[in-house]
């Protein structure tokens, strides 16, 4: 369910689809893109199969966790670097190359790989960033498939830091992001005290 900002508080609910940014870029939100008895299996497998790491970053000189577990799959031809930290592909699992045939019919585009993040409660997060890698290109075209917990999803535009855009990645859902988005709009998990389950977010991205 999207959560509407104070720009939007007026206008009616925007249907599955539709985008949920007022300007400059796109992002098509889909929150039951992925049927309920489709979104638990693929948690589960995902959860249980994928080959889970814990990275660590340099934070004010400090090498510290960084707070998810994450993976890169895709084709092995693709390296990518995410958050200064290198990433080698595995090879695609069954699990995911059925997300991606899925989520391709409406992208319209090849996805060469997929970063996994593994949010294992609500102290897990990712900060304020823009998927803007010279690897992927000018305006890349992403997709995000979260399973699992909900968790709220924040863009925020880079020219006002006023305008904020918030919606509820709920299990199964699927939010495209393309155009201009990624050069407009950063993008957050915020951490929360609440306590939550464990969520699997994939976003899929092609690497020049």
């Amino acid at each position: 369910m999207t959560t509407l900002s104070l720009f939007e508080a007026s206008e009616p609910q925007k249907k599955p689809g539709q985008n949920i940014l007022p300007k400059e870029g796109e992002a098509l939100f889909y929150p039951a893109f992925f049927s309920k008895a489709d979104s638990d299996r693929l948690y589960k497998d995902l959860y249980g199969n994928i080959k889970w790491q814990q990275d660590k970053i340099v934070f004010y000189g400090k090498l510290m966790d960084l707070p998810r577990l994450t993976a890169w799959y895709g084709d092995t031809d693709k390296p990518y670097k995410y958050s200064g930290i290198p990433m080698a592909p595995n090879p695609w699992s069954p699990e995911l190359l059925e997300i991606k045939n899925k989520i391709e019919e409406i992208a319209k585009v090849n996805f060469s790989s997929v970063l996994l993040n593994l949010y294992r409660n609500g102290k897990d997060s990712v900060s304020w960033h823009c998927d803007n890698e010279k690897e992927l290109g000018i305006n890349p075209t992403i997709g995000s498939v979260s399973f699992g917990e909900e968790r709220t999803f924040k863009l925020r535009n880079l020219q006002d830091k006023s305008l904020v855009e918030k919606i509820q990645l709920s299990h199964g859902s699927f939010l495209l992001m393309k155009g201009e988005t990624q050069h407009k709009w950063e993008h957050e998990i915020p951490k929360t005290s609440r306590d939550l389950k464990p969520r699997i977010n994939l976003t899929f991205r092609v690497i020049k």
